[in-house]
This record gives structure tokens, sequence and C-alpha cells, in this order.
């Protein structure tokens, strides 16, 4: 399998970033936490695997579809 893109479904900021590049993820496990229209909404592993790049700071504005982080998936 080919590295994934996780994408903002929402525009905001990032409030908080809960994992790091080479953390091992499960699917449905919180990512990072995006405030948006002052809502706390978590962005979940889509699949089991690794997370190997955060495209994103804390603080950041995101617009809905942007990239956040790339996670491989586990074979």
């Amino acid at each position: 399998m080919s590295t994934q893109k996780i994408l903002s479904e929402v525009a905001g900021s990032i409030w908080k970033i809960e994992t790091a590049a080479g953390q091992r993820i499960a699917a449905g496990q919180s990512i990072i936490i995006i405030e948006s229209m002052k809502m706390e909404i978590p962005v979940e592993a889509p699949v089991d695997g690794v997370i190997t790049t955060i495209l994103v700071d804390e603080g950041q504005a995101v617009s809905e579809g942007q990239a956040l982080a790339i996670i491989e998936p586990a074979v």
C-alpha cells in the first residue's frame, strides 16, 4: 500500500497535534484536533499505520481539504 494523505474536513485552526512523525497509530485514533467555530473537531486516522509526516503546526489556520498529515498504512 502507498502512503495516504489525511485531509481537513473543515476550515479552522490547529488546536492540538496529538501524534508525531514515526508514531504507530490505530484506525479511529485522534491525530490532530481542529478548532472551528468554537468547537474542537478531532481528525482521526482512517487506517492502522504509521504517521510519516505532520504537515501543519499548532495554531496554524487550515482550509477544508488541506492535507494535514501523511500515514503509511499497515501491511
